[in-house]
């Protein structure tokens, strides 16, 4: 290790500018939607195309020879460049530009052409996506609601310069180890895919009462769910008529005659094109088996710890009431008893720009220790024959028949998803019965149970792929990755070789150098891109 430099022996510090050939970012006069065409010869390429792992031209717009021309003047990406991205989430992620033919690039990305006999390509990739390269081009990042690496940085950052054997050395090894990581990361995925597939089948098998066949032959004398069904809608009849009665003794009135004749029957459910199901079972609708829904409240919330605490779509986790991120209500909200959340309340979000979190559920399966209470974008459901039949109907919701019910009939309008509540009031659910039903949960959260721990070891497993990956990149710019030869080139004499007198002093955080590589015939050789004054900084 040069101690004057803090690189191994025979490399040296330059930066981008004097590195590469070109910097240049794309077109900052992006063509209108309807000139981006959905096929063509010209692709024009965003930040969604660059991807860690390479360029992805899956979900790309073509543009006109003459649209692209105006840009492919000024920023003329080749095959082999960098391509870098300087804005939006993905800043910081780098691909080499695989496509043979010509393309166009908007200002989000930035191409680099590395100088040919001074850095490869891949080498200036890798170091871009390293922990080191990484954290000079994105530690003092521009921007509020889009984050953006501002060009001229871009140009100024450091890069360390290796023999160029050497770099064929580091790239390969890097590429053999990431090889590795990458046959192991797709097989987590394809484990984590059926793990999700195996869930999917349980969920179903249980709604189907396929999971309970051995147990149903051996308990063929238990109460049918149409008996439960009775029960609870003669519960249902004696609640609204004890509410009316204490409503009119409120007020001081009698009841009129024929009172009790006012009462609506929930709506039984609409049955066409549901499946047959086990003996015992029953079709019904949400609203039958509902002792109270509603909407939640609309009062603003924020996260100063006052006031009363409103359950959000981030506290549903899992199927279950997560309150480590929590906001309170900013203003007084009264609840009257019984509006606060209870053990047995289903929540079930309601509205988003995802369809895929539209019908997610949890149940309140304990006292919250508060009362609590839940934003407008959820539902409420409180059941009759709770916390069982809450947990029954969160399976179902979260199953492909549940699924596929709130799909088909969420309204959509400007990227946001809905259901109503009295959709969901409609919605036809199994209902098998009560002892059933215990033995399928119990089933249930049995495999379920294994499943999240096998989901997350997996998870761990590729949280720590991911940090095996910037440890790898970390240690071949360390020059930890590959042994050094005595016998290569040192970088300082390419340096002199292709014109440049002398390479950066080792570099600081603050991106500021005292010294800026100066080319030898500096007034004859132009760089594209050159920069006023050169800013140093040093390796973390």
């Amino acid at each position: 290790m040069s101690k004057a430099n803090g690189l191994p022996t025979g490399w040296a510090w330059s930066n981008m500018v004097n590195a590469c050939t070109k910097i240049q970012d794309g077109t900052h006069f992006s063509p209108d939607k309807e000139k981006q065409l959905p096929a063509g010869k010209y692709p024009y390429v965003t930040a969604k195309n660059v991807r860690p792992w390479g360029l992805d031209l899956g979900d790309i717009a073509y543009l006109s020879e003459v649209d692209h021309r105006s840009i492919y003047r000024r920023c003329d990406p080749a095959q082999g460049d960098v391509l870098l991205v300087k804005d939006g989430v993905n800043a910081g992620d780098a691909a080499i530009n695989s496509f043979e033919g010509e393309m166009s690039l908007l200002s989000s990305v930035c191409m680099l052409r590395p100088h040919k006999e001074l850095l490869l390509s891949q080498f200036l990739r890798y170091f871009l996506l390293s922990p080191q390269g990484y954290r000079w081009l994105t530690g003092q990042m521009t921007g509020t609601a889009i984050k953006r690496i501002i060009l001229q940085r871009i140009r100024e950052a450091p890069v360390p310069i290796a023999p160029l054997r050497e770099q064929r050395r580091i790239v390969a090894k890097i590429e053999e180890l990431f090889s590795d990581l990458d046959a192991g990361v797709a097989a987590l995925r394809r484990a984590k895919a059926n793990l999700k597939r195996y869930r999917a089948a349980a969920l179903k098998a249980a709604v189907e009462g396929k999971l309970t066949e051995q147990w149903r032959d051996e308990h063929s004398a238990i109460e049918p769910a149409s008996k439960l069904l009775e029960r609870i809608l003669a519960e249902r009849r004696k609640k609204w008529e004890a509410d009316q009665l204490a409503k009119l003794a409120a007020a001081g009135k009698e009841p009129p005659k024929n009172w009790r004749a006012r009462y609506v029957e929930p709506a039984p459910p609409d049955t066409v094109g549901v499946p047959d199901l086990p003996e015992g079972w029953c079709w019904v609708s949400m609203e039958q088996l509902v002792e109270r829904s509603e909407y939640g409240t609309s009062v603003k919330c924020d996260y100063r710890r006052s006031g009363i605490p409103v359950l959000r779509i981030p506290n549903i986790a899992g199927g279950e009431i997560n309150l480590t991120d929590l906001k309170h209500a900013t203003k007084s909200l009264e609840l009257n008893d019984g509006d606060e959340l209870l053990p047995g309340d289903m929540l079930m979000c309601r509205t988003n720009g995802s369809i895929a979190l539209i019908g997610k559920a949890a149940v309140v399966r304990d006292t919250l220790g508060h009362r609590f209470s839940f934003a407008s974008y959820l539902l409420r459901f409180r059941f009759y024959d709770a916390p069982i039949l809450a947990s029954w109907i969160h399976l179902y919701v979260s199953s492909t028949f549940g699924r596929r019910f709130i799909e088909r009939n969420a309204a959509s309008s400007a990227g946001q998803h809905n259901i109503s509540l009295s959709l969901i009031n409609r919605m036809p659910v199994p209902l098998a019965p009560r002892a059933e039903r215990e033995t399928i949960l119990a089933n249930v959260d049995e495999r379920l149970s294994v499943v999240s721990f096998v989901e997350t070891a997996q998870t761990r497993q590729l949280i720590r792929a991911s940090r095996l990956r910037q440890s790898i990149l970390k240690q071949a710019f360390e020059g930890k990755l590959v042994p050094q030869d005595p016998k290569d080139v040192p970088a300082s004499m390419i340096l002199e070789r292709i014109g440049i007198s002398h390479a950066l002093e080792t570099p600081n955080r603050n991106g500021r150098a005292s010294t800026r590589p100066i080319s030898a015939d500096k007034k004859s050789r132009t760089i594209p891109n050159t920069v006023t004054r050169q800013r140093r900084i040093r390796p973390g």
